[in-house]
């Protein structure tokens, strides 16, 4: 941390049940490369302690604490407020897109983690079974089986950057398609190209990479969409000349 001190206004989006949705202004002091989820976190604890967020880790790992950051989708913990403000400037914060909100910050991503479940099982398992440390063999050797997509970890930003998702709530979005190739890469499984070969699947994306662009795992969902399309493609030919099932 420096030792610099900003002011910087924090312009917070707020809703709570029923009523209309409103936007409260909090002025801070600030080291400026303090994050902008300690900010938020310093509102809830000295100014107002109603304010609902989603935050765990604090360090880029669990996903929780993604929220739009004037307009952009960050990943909170790991966004420095310098990199989205200056000294008095303001720092607007709401919750991300294409999810429902369940008070001011925190949205409900019930939906987008059933798809998740949904496009991996059976074929992959996404968390390994308890077991004791020292059994042998434990740390020796991962099983890929168990990587249901490598380095994402869920946090929803894609799907919020999505414009295709505010408009077609039934498509399975970036990190679901996304999790569809790691699977196929993994297991070769045919039902998970049957499953994403749909007009809510693969051919829904429009291909603008918006989710690439502000996933801070870089993961690169758009990417992955396109490498699935393109198997998806390969299938149906091997299936027009009887070459797959």
């Amino acid at each position: 941390m420096s030792h610099e001190r900003w002011t910087v206004t924090f312009i917070v989006s707020r809703r709570k049940g029923e009523q209309p949705p409103h936007f409260q202004s909090f002025q801070l002091e600030v080291d400026p490369d303090e994050y902008v989820l300690d900010g938020v976190e310093r509102i809830w604890a000295f100014h107002d302690r109603s304010l609902v967020f989603r935050h765990a880790c604090h360090h880029s790992t669990c996903g929780a604490c993604g929220m739009l950051v004037n307009g952009v989708e960050k990943l909170t913990c790991i966004t420095p407020i310098r990199s989205v403000t200056s000294n008095g400037g303001k720092v607007k914060v709401e919750p991300l897109r294409n999810f429902p909100v369940i008070s001011d910050l925190s949205v409900d991503m019930s939906t987008f983690y059933t798809r998740m479940e949904e496009t991996c099982a059976p074929q992959v398992v996404p968390v390994r079974g308890s077991a004791l440390p020292y059994e042998k063999g434990l740390f020796e050797q991962a099983d890929p089986a168990y990587e249901r997509l490598a380095d994402c970890i869920e946090c929803g930003c894609c799907i919020s950057a999505c414009p295709v998702a505010v408009t077609t709530p039934e498509y399975q979005g970036p990190a679901v398609l996304a999790a569809a190739q790691q699977a196929f890469s993994l297991t070769g499984h045919a039902g998970l190209l049957e499953k994403m070969d749909g007009a809510d699947g693969v051919w829904r994306c429009h291909s603008g990479f918006e989710c690439t662009a502000v996933c801070p795992s870089n993961v690169d969902p758009a990417w992955r969409i396109m490498d699935l399309r393109r198997k998806v493609i390969g299938r149906r030919i091997k299936r027009l000349f009887g070459l797959a099932k």
